[in-house]
């Protein structure tokens, strides 16, 4: 996996902005349950990605189908990882309004998913189907 420089230091720098807003506020339920879910699934999503390697794509491509680590059981888990860090956020940001993000985030995260089935099943044929039945999403 090629690391992206640019991503990695615009992620530390909005982690460090977040963490110095955070200090500064007292600490409610919601926010430690924000952070309680937003934290690990950005350490899994992260995970996935890693696990991934060559085989990640903006773009629906069939290069391999990676079936181990966190994708032996989860078809995406990036997708899936991804949405649990964003309700985290939520959560902990304490904005209800900001669940709007979700009527947006979830049709495209099950179109983009579709798409890459679609892609996987004519490259990887019956192997990929017998992966969809030992998984979920």
């Amino acid at each position: 996996m090629k690391l992206n420089y640019g991503t990695l230091a615009l992620i530390i720098v909005a982690g460090l902005v977040l963490a110095g807003h955070a200090w500064g506020l007292p600490w409610t339920l919601p926010q430690i349950a924000g952070l309680a879910v937003a934290i690990p699934s950005f350490l899994l999503l992260v995970l996935a990605r890693i696990q991934l390697g060559g085989a990640f794509s903006v773009q629906a491509k069939a290069t391999t189908l990676v079936t181990t680590g966190l994708y032996s059981r989860i078809r995406n888990p990036i997708y899936f990882f991804g949405g649990l860090m964003i309700a985290g956020i939520i959560i902990w940001a304490g904005k209800p309004w900001f669940l709007l993000c979700f009527v947006v985030l979830v049709p495209l995260q099950v179109y983009r998913s579709g798409k890459e089935a679609q892609v996987l099943a004519e490259k990887f044929g019956v192997a990929y189907q017998d992966y969809k039945l030992k998984t979920w999403f």
